[in-house]
C-alpha cells in the first residue's frame, strides 16, 4: 500500500517584533498546531516564532532541520522525506515570506521534483508590500536582490536599472544590509536623475513603519535614519 505523500507548507511570519496574530491568519496558527517537522534558515528564530504563535506546542516535538545560501544541493532532498512517508512538513523564513529572497526556495524546488504538493500560506511579504504604498508601475516591476558594494559598480548598476525603468516603465525594487542602508540612500540621491522617483520602505508592518516617495531631487532634503531598520529602497523613471 503507497502511502499517501505529506504537503509542503510554505509558512510566513512577521517581519519584526510584534504579535503574530497582528500580520498573520488564524490559517497560519493552525498549520503550525498540525505540523511538527520544519525547513526553517534559523532554528532558534524558527521556534521562537513557533512559541509565540503556538505557546502550548511542546517544543520536544519538532524536528527542525536548516537550510541556508551554504547548504548543498545533496543534502536538501533528504529534508523532504517525512513527506514520502506522510508528514507535513512546514518551510519557516527567518522574516515574512518564505520562497521570497529567502534559501527555501530550494526546498520548493525539490518538492515539486518529487512530486510534494506545496501549500503558500498568506502572510506578509516586503517587496509587495513596499510595491502597494510606493505608488509606481505595480503591473511591472523587478526584485534584484543586493547591489554591488563597490560604490563604481553600483553607480553602473544605478544608472542601468534607471535606464530599465525609464526605458520599460518598470519599477526596480533592491534591498542593502541594514547597517549601510543610510549609504544607500545618500548612493541614490548622489547618482539617479532629480526627477527619478525614489520610494524607502522602512520597518514594514512595524510600530516604526516609514515609507515615503519623492523625487531624488527632495530626498535631498528629507531627515530620516534608516540605520539597522530592515529597507526596500525602489526606484522610477
Amino acid at each position: 500500500m503507497t502511502t499517501k505523500k505529506g504537503n509542503l507548507y510554505l509558512i510566513p511570519c512577521p517581519m519584526g517584533d510584534i504579535p503574530p496574530l497582528a500580520v498573520l491568519p488564524v490559517s497560519v496558527k493552525k498549520s503550525i498546531e498540525q505540523i511538527d517537522h520544519y525547513i526553517v534558515e534559523h532554528e532558534k528564530n524558527a521556534r521562537r516564532f513557533i512559541k509565540s504563535i503556538v505557546p502550548e506546542k511542546q517544543q520536544s516535538s519538532l524536528k527542525i532541520q536548516e537550510i541556508n545560501k551554504f547548504t548543498k544541493p545533496e543534502e536538501i532532498s533528504p529534508m523532504l522525506n517525512p513527506c514520502l512517508e506522510g508528514f507535513d512538513v512546514g518551510v519557516i523564513s527567518d522574516a515574512g515570506c518564505p520562497g521570497i529572497a529567502d534559501p527555501g526556495a530550494r526546498a520548493v524546488h525539490y518538492a515539486h521534483e518529487k512530486g510534494i504538493k506545496v501549500v503558500p500560506l498568506v502572510g506578509p511579504s516586503s517587496i509587495l508590500l513596499a510595491m502597494m504604498a510606493s505608488g509606481f508601475n505595480g503591473q511591472n516591476f523587478a526584485f534584484n536582490g543586493y547591489l554591488p558594494i563597490d560604490k563604481g559598480e553600483r553607480k553602473a548598476e544605478l544608472k542601468r536599472l534607471e535606464k530599465l525603468s525609464k526605458d520599460f516603465d518598470q519599477s526596480q525594487l533592491f534591498i542593502e544590509t541594514p547597517y549601510r542602508n543610510n549609504q544607500m540612500l545618500q548612493s541614490l540621491i548622489e547618482n539617479l536623475n532629480p526627477q527619478t522617483r525614489i520610494c524607502v520602505a522602512c520597518d514594514i508592518t512595524l510600530p516604526s513603519e516609514y515609507i515615503k516617495t519623492a523625487p531624488a531631487s527632495l530626498w535631498k532634503k528629507i531627515k530620516v535614519d534608516l540605520h539597522k531598520r530592515p529597507t526596500l529602497f525602489i526606484i522610477h523613471g
